[in-house]
């Protein structure tokens, strides 16, 4: 590689850091709004408790991939989907997840739920835990965009995680959003919740059909493992 080409490949790794720290750190904030402006106080400990078992993951999947995989960081922080069905989805996930936040905070202010702290502590364990899923997902999947489409030169992965469900970092947020409410002491917050995991089926079904149609290979792994989302039942 000449200097040229390496100053281009500097120069591209600094915007995607900076896409990317961008992205990732308008979660806490975003989160911090949505949650703590219902809740009507800063002193809403559960919440800082989430942040952190959020957070801690993103920053070392930032890091690994900035430094062994831009290009995935790079289509992380890509957003806009092209499938019409898949931009309907989204839409309806991301206000189901929004109003669960919401209704966590409101939940703190108003005293509806009572949940244990120590079932809290755990429920911070388990999105941890899918958290961490979903960073091995990414490395054993790096064309795991938030997208759904095919990119260049894409293959069908089988290993790892994929040998078990089709969409394993599906399965992972699944466990991790039906913690969440959990993690934020509330039981109300199930309603908007428990939406999620439904919503994921028409996005799986479309994602398939266009991986079917335009990745080669796909339909034979679709043969060979047979569960989508939850192992012998979907």
């Amino acid at each position: 590689m000449n200097e040229q080409q390496s100053n281009s490949s500097l120069s591209q790794v600094k915007e995607i850091k900076k896409k990317a720290i961008i992205r990732f750190s308008m979660l806490p904030i975003f989160l911090g709004l949505v949650v703590l402006l219902p809740a009507g106080t800063l002193l809403f400990w559960p919440i800082y408790a989430y942040f952190g078992v959020l957070v801690i993951p993103v920053v070392l999947i930032i890091r690994y991939f900035l430094k062994n995989n831009p290009e995935f960081l790079e289509r992380r922080v890509k957003a806009k989907e092209s499938e019409k069905q898949q931009k309907y989805v989204v839409l309806v996930s991301s206000l189901a997840l929004i109003a669960g936040f919401m209704v966590s905070g409101f939940d703190f202010r108003f005293g509806w739920s009572d949940v244990p702290v120590w079932l809290v502590l755990v429920a911070d364990l388990v999105v941890f835990l899918g958290y961490v899923i979903i960073s091995l997902v990414f490395k054993e999947n790096s064309y795991a965009s938030r997208v759904v489409e095919v990119g260049k030169g894409q293959r069908v992965i089988t290993t790892g995680p994929y040998r078990i469900v089709r969409h394993p970092m599906y399965s992972a947020m699944v466990v991790m959003f039906l913690a969440t409410p959990v993690a934020l002491a509330s039981w109300w917050a199930f309603i908007p919740f428990v939406l999620f995991p439904v919503l994921l089926v028409p996005r799986i079904l479309n994602e398939e059909k266009v991986l079917r149609g335009k990745l080669p290979g796909y339909a034979d792994y679709c043969s060979e493992v047979k569960y989508r989302l939850i192992p012998f039942i979907w």
